[in-house]
């Protein structure tokens, strides 16, 4: 009920005033955080509590699986913000196993409106096709597209115009793929950071095909952190 939401809302800011008085008053006085968030829309994969954050501290874009695309002006304003005003350090995009939006997009089915929205997988699905098809189990082939289309959003964070002028007028900021697994809530670094326009170019020097190990696909292989 909706109600049991309001009761839940008082619950909490009763609980977190009694933790911490002061708790409210740092939010009303200032937004500073160093680091913007892109990630899912998937309610499973809550960002400030996964990286224990207060509010605050992480400036949060989410969308169906964590898309940066250059021609949404939703996106591209919070970028904006995130990066001229509120000058964030780092710029983490974190997608997740099992991915419905991944999967939508990996199925080859119709569902809409959102099938417009998911056109980028698709192009990433079909740029990774010959390295997908090789992988027997589906499980493990939806979960290397997951971390591809991570890929694929870092690369396209690092080539926006955005970040290119930060860089420019020697701004400090670093891009970074992540990817959570929500069956042990733990985020895997892929290796992905990117700091300037020349480790873009080595990061990404032809199609991201460049990038794929033999591990793609396999958090436990790649990152002992989740094994």
């Amino acid at each position: 009920m909706i109600s049991d939401l309001l009761e839940n809302n008082l619950a909490w800011a009763e609980s977190k005033t009694r933790k911490d008085p002061d708790f409210f008053h740092r939010l009303v006085r200032q937004q500073h955080p160093d680091y913007l968030w892109i990630g899912c829309s998937d309610s499973r994969v809550p960002a400030n509590d996964i990286v224990g954050l207060d509010p605050g501290e992480l400036f949060v874009h989410r969308n169906v699986a964590n898309l940066a695309p250059a021609q949404d002006a939703n996106f591209l304003s919070v970028l904006q913000f995130a990066v001229e005003t509120l000058k964030v350090r780092h710029v983490i995009v974190c997608g997740h196993y099992g991915c419905g939006g991944v999967a939508a997009a990996m199925s080859g089915d119709r569902h809409g409106l959102i099938d417009h929205w998911l056109q980028p997988i698709r192009d990433v699905s079909d740029e990774m096709a010959s390295h997908l098809l090789r992988i027997n189990d589906p499980v493990q082939r939806l979960n290397a597209l997951c971390e591809a289309n991570v890929a694929a959003q870092v690369r396209s964070v690092a080539c926006n115009p955005i970040i290119h002028d930060a860089w420019a007028r020697g701004q400090a900021v670093t891009i970074h793929g992540w990817i959570y697994a929500i069956e042990n809530g733990l985020i895997c670094d892929l290796d992905l950071s990117v700091s300037n326009r020349r480790e873009a170019s080595q990061q990404f020097p032809d199609r991201l095909s460049v990038w794929l190990g033999a591990g793609f696909g396999d958090c436990a292989e790649m990152c002992p952190h989740t094994a």
